[in-house]
């Protein structure tokens, strides 16, 4: 038992033993922030800068050639700088791909909700239409009351008795304006 005591056991996993931990937010924003450098026209133009000087320096100044005519050591530079540049770009933007994702879902998610809240008002309005068309309204309600009166006029009419204008009859045609037209009642 002192031997497995010594060694971990199979069934626990292993514990890191590494010597620093990296943050990968942290390298990630690094690395935008190197890609997004990389692609502008500051950095180009100082680049180009450095690579004219470089070359007019090792071309014409004879006694600080570092770097003689084939520019093998300018060749390295550039190679050296394409070989972190690419996967700095492709991490930047597979990070852009990744936030890209996450706002196409809730664009999506928010359409949804739109489309969903589009179609329960449609029914609302659907419904309110509907009802709308079996509530009675008020020149409907006129209309209804005027045949009444006109029924009782004529029932009247035929039992003998002489209809009486009063200020019902004013309020319809408009010449007392205190008479409510919708109730035929003498407003206060």
């Amino acid at each position: 038992m002192s031997e497995s005591s010594s060694r971990q056991r199979l069934d626990t996993p292993r514990t890191s033993r590494r010597l620093f931990t990296v943050d990968p937010e942290a390298v990630g924003r690094f690395s935008e922030s190197i890609a997004r450098y990389l692609g502008t026209g500051r950095y180009l133009a100082w680049q180009t800068i450095i690579v004219i000087v470089w070359i007019a320096l090792n071309l014409f100044a004879v006694s600080w050639q570092w770097d003689p005519y084939p520019f093998i050591l300018l060749n390295l530079a550039f190679s050296t700088q394409a070989a972190y540049a690419a996967p700095l770009i492709l991490l930047a933007q597979n990070r852009q791909e990744n936030r890209d994702r996450v706002s196409l879902d809730e664009d999506r998610r928010r359409a949804e909700q739109t489309k969903a809240d589009t179609e329960f008002l449609a029914r609302e309005l659907a419904s309110l239409r509907l009802a709308v068309g079996e509530v009675a309204t008020r020149d409907y309600l006129r209309r209804e009351l005027e045949e009444i009166r006109e029924l009782l006029e004529s029932l009247q009419y035929d039992a003998g008795t002489k209809p009486k204008k009063d200020k019902a009859k004013k309020a319809r045609t408009g010449t007392d304006p205190a008479i409510d037209p919708l109730t035929d009642e003498v407003s206060s």
